[in-house]
């Protein structure tokens, strides 16, 4: 295949997803003063989904969201639109830190996904949500015998999985690279994840939800009667309130021992010819990750366009959060090259978009709940990557914590427990960078995980994306 360069020279640096068209017309900011019984901070997946659901129970109670952009300009409107069952980030992150919960999790996960297309269904929301399950492939032989031991504990456990060997995972995508697959039929749909996160905001509208954007917060004052929210130009005072800022939170400083900002990158396909499709299969139209430490992920779109996006996840030192970051030219052509190994037969198919975002990591790859001002804040935080599907699970547990009363949610330990925290910087930078250095050092020596990881998996600590 010829120079990823070339694939890559008319490349738009901008989301796929956000560039399309029907994106509403941004809300008014906030301009002066008002009152609510609930303020959110954020309109992504985790504050829209906390707004609906909250009126979906309460239908008088009275909501208002605050955005300092747009609803899902940032991680809800640039992932690569795998909307997963699971809440923890996967089986085997799960068993390793829940296993006496783990049953009642995949359960709670499974009723989570359901509910999502559901909601999809009620609202009308056009997002292409459709249950295409996901293929895991091994690309390695270590990767393989990884997988053939964790599709045994998953089948265990009741998962919907099976096994494929290298001649029947190259039946349904045919790729030179594999070496075999799981096949999780029913836990994961795909989703265009902009006019997802468009859907919710319109549906927050049509229950009476007043949204304000282009409106960052500023700090969260409490009195003893209400929080109150200070923008540039108004406020917000509130009975309550849920902090669903995701890598971008700084109004809560106790959070910030707990998150990393974490970029990842992603690529997107000009549409396949059938001649093209034809040439890989995809027939089903599965979601796709591959098994390394340093994983892709990718997956069709409703006009056979692929994304191509992970591997390259990147924390710059200090944690800076900068719009240049969005960019790395490094990662855009690594990625291409690897796109042109795993399907050679696309040789000439040009890349019309490359874009980053960054994404709220924590040391147990699964978020973390609680609450802050006597009650009256609720926060969830740390999806690192994957919080499609699982910021509606937070929302429900935000709108539980801020109730008071004990639930089947709040009960769990996941969300009684808070990950081990990050050190400081510049300790912080130092232990993220030589993480990073020892994953891919794996990766390049049969998946063997050195001493400085086995030391970070012994103290329940990780770097992921």
């Amino acid at each position: 295949m010829g120079s990823p360069v070339f694939h890559l020279k008319d490349a738009i640096p901008e989301p796929f997803w956000l560039t399309q068209a029907g994106a509403p017309a941004p809300a008014d900011p906030l301009d002066g003063v008002t009152t609510a019984d609930l303020a959110v901070v954020g309109a992504g997946y985790s504050g829209l989904w906390t707004a609906l659901i909250a009126k979906e129970r309460n239908p008088s109670l009275d909501v208002v969201i605050v955005e300092a952009g747009t609803a899902g300009w940032a991680a809800s409107g640039r992932n690569g639109g795998f909307c997963a069952a699971s809440i923890t980030h996967g089986f085997d992150n799960g068993m390793s830190r829940f296993p006496d919960e783990m049953d009642t999790l995949l359960r709670l996960g499974q009723e989570n996904l359901d509910e999502i297309g559901a909601a999809v269904d009620r609202y009308a929301i056009d997002c292409d949500f459709h249950r295409s399950g996901e293929l895991h492939v091994a690309t390695e032989e270590w990767q393989w015998r990884e997988l053939q031991a964790g599709f045994a504990a998953e089948a265990a456990h009741g998962l919907d999985v099976e096994l494929l060997d290298r001649d029947a995972v190259r039946a349904e995508v045919d790729s030179p690279t594999y070496r075999g697959a799981v096949l999780d039929r029913t836990g994961c749909a795909l989703v265009d994840p902009a006019r997802l996160a468009w859907g919710l905001r319109q549906a927050c509208l049509s229950l009476g939800v007043r949204i304000y954007e282009n409106s960052p917060v500023q700090r969260v004052a409490a009195s003893s009667a209400a929080l109150t929210l200070h923008t540039w130009r108004g406020s917000v005072r509130a009975r309550q309130v849920v902090l669903a800022t995701g890598a971008h939170g700084r109004l809560l400083k106790r959070l910030q021992q707990f998150i990393v900002p974490v970029y990842d990158y992603a690529l997107m396909t000009e549409p396949l010819s059938e001649a093209q499709l034809a040439a890989i299969g995809w027939r089903n139209r599965q979601g796709i990750g591959d098994s390394g430490n340093q994983f892709h992920y990718y997956r069709l779109t409703a006009d056979n366009r692929i994304l191509w996006g992970g591997y390259d996840a990147v924390y710059f030192n200090g944690g800076r959060i900068e719009p240049s970051h969005d960019q790395r030219e490094s990662t855009f052509k690594v990625l291409a090259d690897h796109f042109a190994t795993t399907f050679p037969q696309l040789e000439g198919l040009r890349f019309t978009n490359k874009w980053g975002g960054v994404i709220d990591c924590c040391s147990r790859f699964s978020a973390f709940f609680g609450t802050a001002h006597g009650g009256r804040l609720a926060y969830a935080a740390g999806y690192t990557g994957l919080g499609v599907g699982a910021t509606r699970f937070g929302a429900k547990v935000m709108l539980d914590l801020l109730a008071g009363a004990p639930t089947e949610l709040t009960r769990l330990k996941m969300v009684r427990s808070k990950p081990v925290p990050f050190p400081p910087e510049p300790v912080r930078s130092g232990v993220i960078q030589l993480t990073r250095w020892s994953i891919a050092r794996a990766d390049a020596n049969q998946g063997r995980r050195n001493l400085w990881l086995r030391t970070l998996d012994a103290m329940g600590l990780g770097f992921d994306s």
